[in-house]
């Protein structure tokens, strides 16, 4: 109910500001950021900070190819504001945003660009093609990026397509090369037939898939040792039984391999003989349903059957019989189809037989080739389905299960891979991998079980498989004889092409021959012949991505290896934190980065991940349209991003409430210092009230716990340092009980709340600025300003815990006032329910006290003790009486007050009326009006 005019009223010091109640960030930041632009906001910064320790947070380049979602915002908000907190810190923290550039879906995209075309377009135009799709979403995303209030060097972002970028990733390829550690051979490699290229273990995701699980039987075909003789076994019906999920993998078979160290059994079933592992013998009859079968004679040791051959199952050869410690008795028959071309563990093994064949009957769209004889022709998925019928048709299948189970697949297309040896450029991870544990030991990873996760990582990783049979990429700077083929990397090569890349970019590796490359007067080291041809992959993009320590943090010259921190999601300890890890060790002996900071990924409200087909999805510029950007930025840091993060709308309408609580706050303590003049207005620290005190040794703690969370990087922390602060230290209590000072007297009392409330707003302000980067800068436009104060809060430094802190003794005794206050509150309730009091102020209160409470509550003056219960009157009595209380020797009785009710404070007191030209105001208001 709207209270009555009174005559008083414009005698009243109401809270006056232009600072609006409704925030409408949704128009007000995109004004902000303009003025912003305008007045070169970030340089600006970077000079103001000159001269200060530098603090390097490298950006890791998000791929170029389209709009952010609330993952890139979480990304690039949580580096934001660690960019504005340590510019606020006493350091210079440049930010200079980078992008990904090469690779799959860029070129895939330019390819489908030309249609038909694309059989008749050669490699250079392709890659120009490439180049305008690459480029046309950086001013995309980097306004995207700047909507969120994300300051940084947009205007010179680092593209990994840039020729200085090019130039030192082919030094850093030159100089792990020129250490061994750069090698080609043949190996099996994921490959996936629909992007037609190799893969590396970075670019695999797992996922669902039905196949057929079979037993298949190898007919002995030859038994040098005379193993079957030896225990009457005839040859001529006897087979090794071998399981496999991979059907389409059978026209590679030429081995199979057993365990030297397990005890195989001869399994007769009819008037045939089956090889298998004793111990697996009951779990293969089960899963074939053979149900008669017996078992003849002793087992016999694997080694015996050593070099042992048999016949393929189709085609007109014979394989050998080899031994393998990768045999396990998991699962299986303990004899294992070994086809080297299309397996790592099969390939291994059969280096160790010479006279063992590598095949690969599939070319590299995944169709099988002649050598698969009548499959040739037939995708390798199609040819599980005919090879299988025919197999089971010519009683080589003993039996069949169809399973689910987890099966690699290409990131990028999301389409089933397979293995296949091919000849690729590998990183030999082997040759310096204790190097590696030396530096992930010397990084500081946040969270700890980072550090565990790294180690286990690269201790488990093959070789690095760094080419791909693509375009759109940095060429392998590899050039290969004429005459005998092979390869030539020396450091005049390396230069030479770094050199040219410096110039003209990559582009000129397609533009020229080899001989116009090439330093004249190299020669063959094999042969010495001096004809040349170039080769014709590029490097895997995480290559790319792994090459900015040296093609950024040390070409640019506001950045300085190695750096400060990485920051990225938890996926990119398979990534960019590894492969710039492992180029870094290889090609500097050291890691890129002094520590590491990792967040989850962002799922909706339910824990869920987001799918536009689920229709779960949240997009940042649905929020910012609804909200603005500093509820997004409130967001992170509300959450726990070392995990997964939740994000939806009813989140957002919580966290709005949350901000409009911290911003009424920012309002209030405006209004009442409309008129306040800093430079003038400020009384000294002798002058305050012991409220006054208290409320400064409250945002000194605040200042304690803000500072320990930015330390550490945990926004959450601050977010609730900064909430509970606004909400119970402030808006609860201390504005609440200042209010009757504030609006109703002119004195040294009012100046004292003023000057107590301009320092809480000026430190609070930049403790928040680098969350609320939007609204602590709409604050800071509003806040009088005096000499040295900065147009920019984020010029400002952050406030420093000390200045206002009080002593444990104080503190113990503001906290036993408080409990006090709870108690009083208590019993004015139940007065209010009784209908004895309405208002708090109509309220008289007694105080029933033991030695020790007394001797508290009268160290307060009266009427600042009754200001702060919010009522008209306190008497203190020694002794007991009143109601009890939870804190311990005081009881607490309400009354109503005495006295009438002034009209212009509402507070009861008998001076009413003691002023004859004001009969209806206390003494005290009186006074004020007549001053």
């Amino acid at each position: 109910m709207a209270k009555n005019k009174s005559q008083y009223d414009s005698t009243l010091n109401l809270p006056k500001t232009l600072f609006e109640m409704r925030a409408g960030l949704p128009k007000k930041e995109p004004v902000m950021l303009k003025d912003w632009d305008d007045n070169d906001l970030y340089n600006q910064l970077m000079k103001h900070n000159e001269g200060k320790p530098q603090f390097i947070l490298h950006d890791g380049p998000p791929y170029a190819n389209g709009n952010i979602h609330m993952g890139t915002a979480l990304n690039k908000i949580i580096k934001d504001i660690i960019i504005r907190d340590k510019n606020m810190e006493g350091f210079q923290a440049p930010y200079v945003p980078g992008f990904d550039t090469h690779g799959l879906p860029i070129e895939l995209k330019a390819l489908s660009s030309v249609g038909d075309k694309k059989k008749d377009i050669s490699k250079l135009e392709l890659r120009q093609i490439c180049e305008k799709f690459a480029t046309e979403h950086i001013d995309i995303m980097s306004d995207q990026f700047k909507r969120l209030g994300v300051i940084g060097d947009f205007e010179h972002p680092y593209l990994t397509l840039k020729p200085e970028f090019e130039a030192r990733q082919i030094e850093i390829f030159g100089e792990m090369a020129k250490k061994g550690y750069i090698y080609k051979g043949l190996k099996p490699v994921y490959w996936c037939p629909d992007c037609r290229t190799a893969l590396a273990e970075a670019e695999i995701e797992y996922g669902e898939d039905d196949c057929d699980s079979i037993f298949v039987r190898f007919h002995v075909s030859q038994d040098p040792n005379g193993v079957l003789a030896k225990h009457g076994i005839p040859m001529d019906k006897t087979y090794f039984v071998i399981w496999t999920t991979t059907t389409w993998t059978l026209p590679a078979n030429e081995a199979i391999c057993l365990n030297g160290q397990f005890e195989y059994s001869f399994v007769k079933i009819g008037d045939e003989f089956h090889i298998m592992a004793t111990e697996l013998v009951k779990s293969v009859m089960d899963a074939c349903h053979i149900e008669n079968y017996e078992i003849v004679g002793e087992p016999v040791s694997g080694a015996e059957f050593e070099l042992m051959r048999y016949n393929h199952v189709y085609l007109p050869k014979e394989g050998w019989v080899i031994l393998g410690d990768h045999v396990t008795l998991e699962s299986g028959s303990g004899c294992v189809h070994t086809a080297g071309g299309h397996g790592v563990d099969d390939f291994n093994v059969c280096q160790k037989y010479p006279q063992v064949p590598i095949t690969v009957p599939v070319d590299d769209g995944g169709y099988l080739t002649e050598l698969a004889g009548k499959y040739a022709g037939q995708r390798v998925w199609a040819a599980n389905k005919t090879i299988l019928a025919d197999l089971t048709e010519s009683g080589a299948v003993m039996g069949q299960v169809h399973i689910k189970h987890q099966y690699p697949h290409c990131w990028r297309c999301h389409h089933p891979i397979i293995f296949r040896a091919t000849e690729q450029w590998f990183c030999s991870i082997a040759k310096f991998r204790e190097d590696v544990y030396k530096a992930i030991d010397t990084v500081t990873w946040m969270p700890d079980w980072g550090h565990d996760r790294m180690k286990g990582m690269v201790r488990d990783r093959n070789d690095w498989c760094i080419s791909r049979q693509r375009t759109w990429g940095v060429p392998i700077p590899a050039f290969y004889c004429k005459k005998c083929g092979t390869y030539h990397i020396t450091d005049a090569t390396i230069k030479a092409v770094s050199d040219l890349f410096r110039k003209e970019g990559s582009d000129a590796w397609y533009k020229y021959e080899a001989e116009q490359i090439i330093p004249a007067g190299e020669v063959c080291e094999k042969c010495g012949a001096s004809e040349w041809t170039k080769d014709t992959d590029i490097m895997d993009v995480w290559f790319d991505s792994g090459s900015t320590h040296a093609a950024v943090l040390e070409e640019r010259p506001e950045l300085r290896f190695p750096a400060d921190m990485y920051m990225e999601g938890g996926d990119q300890f398979r990534g960019w934190f590894q492969s710039s890890l492992l180029t870094s060790v290889a090609s500097k002996g050291c890691a890129p980065y002094k520590s590491v900071l990792c967040h989850g990924w962002v799922v909706d409200e339910q824990g869920k991940q987001m799918h536009k087909s689920a229709g779960n999805g949240v997009e940042p510029s649905e929020i910012i349209k609804d909200y603005g950007a500093d509820i997004i930025r409130l967001w992170v840091a509300s959450s726990d991003y070392t995990v997964d993060v939740r994000a939806g709308k009813n989140i957002f309408k919580q966290l709005s409430e949350a901000y409009r609580k911290i911003r009424n706050t920012a309002r209030f303590i405006l209004g009442n210092l409309d008129g306040f003049d800093p430079n003038t207005d400020c009384v000294a620290d002798d002058q305050l009230q012991e409220i006054d005190r208290w409320a400064l040794a409250a945002l000194d703690d605040l200042m304690v716990n803000t500072s320990a969370g930015y330390a550490v990087y945990d926004f959450n922390k601050v977010y609730h340092a900064v909430y509970n602060f606004c909400v119970v230290a402030m808006s609860n209590f201390y504005l609440d009980v200042t209010k009757d000072r504030l609006y109703c007297t002119n004195g040294a009392g009012r100046k004292a709340a003023q000057t107590t409330m301009y320092k809480i707003l000026v430190a609070l302000d930049k403790i928040i600025a680098p969350i609320l980067c939007f609204t602590s800068q709409e604050i800071w436009d509003f806040i009088p300003k005096t000499e040295g104060m900065n147009k920019y809060v984020v010029f400002e430094e952050m406030p420093k815990a000390g200045q206002y802190a009080a002593d444990e003794a104080f503190k113990a005794k503001w906290a036993q006032l408080i409990a006090v206050r709870d108690e009083v509150k208590k019993v004015l309730e139940q007065a209010r329910a009784e209908k004895v009091i309405g208002a708090s102020l109509e309220a008289a209160v007694t105080l029933y006290c033991n030695d020790t409470v007394y001797s508290l509550l009268n160290s307060i003056p009266m009427d600042e003790l009754a200001d702060l219960m919010i009522v008209s009157q306190v008497e203190l009595v020694k002794g007991e009486g009143g109601a009890a209380s939870a804190v311990e020797g005081l009881g607490v009785a309400a009354a109503h007050a005495t006295g009438e009710k002034c009209e212009r404070c509402w507070k009861y007191s008998s001076s009413i009326g003691s002023h004859a030209a004001h009969p209806t105001l206390c003494a005290r208001c009186a006074s004020v009006v007549e001053a």
